[in-house]
């Protein structure tokens, strides 16, 4: 009989790769080497991963996501634009570098949830209830976008307001006021 309050799910322990100079891939996990597509499919699964470099323990882990980017990127259909990446790469070295990387952060995580919301509601949806969910004239499709937009606008909001608040603190290093 099943429980009426089932316990939370508990998170998932980190799972720690191991890379090797012969750049094999070690899951400690299930003892055996693994692929860059494994590691993909892990990712996917919503499973932490760590890569350290076996000798060092160096953490590996953002240049073996990068890795995984860049071939999914090079393959059929890409994510980024040639816009998107050379905007992106304009904000290295920008003061706005660490503004922008936490605004992507944040918008992607509220796209996360807003999907994951969407997923939640269409559970058991055939493909015409599905395709009248997601009309741009649905309210449901509606709403979430809405959400979605004011999230968004918040956070780039957030962002405008934190530069402020930096520029006024440069310039008052200076002895210049506003």
């Amino acid at each position: 009989m099943p429980e009426e309050n089932p316990k939370p799910e508990q998170p998932t322990a980190q799972r720690v790769i191991k890379k090797y100079p012969n750049r094999r891939l070690y899951d400690t996990s299930t003892s055996t080497y693994i692929t860059l597509s494994e590691v993909k499919e892990l990712v996917m699964n919503g499973e932490t991963v760590a890569v350290r470099d076996a000798k060092s323990g160096e953490d590996l882990t953002r240049s073996i996501l990068l890795q995984i980017i860049l071939e999914e990127e090079a393959g059929g259909a890409p994510m980024f634009s040639e816009a998107v990446l050379a905007n992106i790469i304009r904000f290295y070295g920008h003061a706005m570098q660490g503004f922008m990387g936490s605004y992507l952060e944040r918008n992607v995580q509220a796209f996360t949830d807003m999907q994951s919301k969407l997923a939640e509601q269409a559970k058991g949806f055939t493909p015409e209830m599905w395709t009248q969910f997601m009309s741009p004239q649905s309210p449901v499709y509606k709403g979430m976008m809405g959400n979605y937009m004011e999230q968004s606008q918040a956070m780039f909001t957030q962002m405008q307001e934190q530069m402020q608040k930096q520029t006024e603190q440069m310039l008052g290093a200076f002895g210049i006021k506003r």
